[in-house]
């Protein structure tokens, strides 16, 4: 039988066994007994249930690392209208004892997005982080992160920006130059 077959079997004799009266004890031995059979139809052992996952934590890594500096690490355009694009450039120095190297660098949703040295920034280099924020159907207070992978300690960064975002008119068109 093939796998869509067995599956559609399986699910409606748990219907059966859910529709029927009777003990939720012998219902639940049965659609255990159902479920032990269909994971030895499929090839899986059902003698050993599934262990659930545990999270371990990262470990710092042993040796020298990398370290950011930030000049500042959030910052507020103030009060725009909606349809401004926006950008601010966060400047940083690696002070660490490896040289840096940016992953990634994500905003916290579509609106904002980071741009990142792709080279590896040397002990005591410099480098910058610009984050464009795009207010279009954004109004009122908005909070914004740019979260930043890289080898450093911890692994990541968070950049903040914010904007208080005055609504465009009704029926006004929300496309706007960029201020920096």
């Amino acid at each position: 039988m093939n796998k869509g077959i067995k599956l559609s079997l399986v699910f409606a004799v748990i219907a059966m066994v859910f529709a029927a009266c009777g003990n939720n004890k012998e219902s639940e031995k049965r659609i255990a007994e159902l479920e032990n059979r269909l994971q030895e139809l499929e090839g899986g052992n059902a003698a050993t249930p599934a262990t659930p996952q545990t999270v371990t934590p990262e470990e710092k890594p042993e040796g020298p690392l990398p370290s950011f500096e930030f000049t500042e690490e959030e910052h507020d355009f103030g009060t725009i209208d909606e349809g401004d694009v926006v950008e601010h450039t966060f400047k940083f120095t690696n002070t660490g004892e490896a040289p840096l190297i940016i992953q990634s660098a994500k905003g916290s949703c579509g609106c904002t997005v980071p741009t990142w040295p792709q080279e590896p920034i040397p002990v005591g280099g410099t480098g910058e982080i610009v984050a464009k924020f795009n207010s279009k159907g954004k109004p009122n207070v908005q909070n914004k992160t740019v979260t930043i992978t890289a080898n450093t300690w911890p692994k990541q960064t968070r950049l903040r920006i914010k904007a208080m975002v005055t609504p465009a008119a009704a029926g006004t068109s929300v496309d706007g130059p960029v201020k920096k």
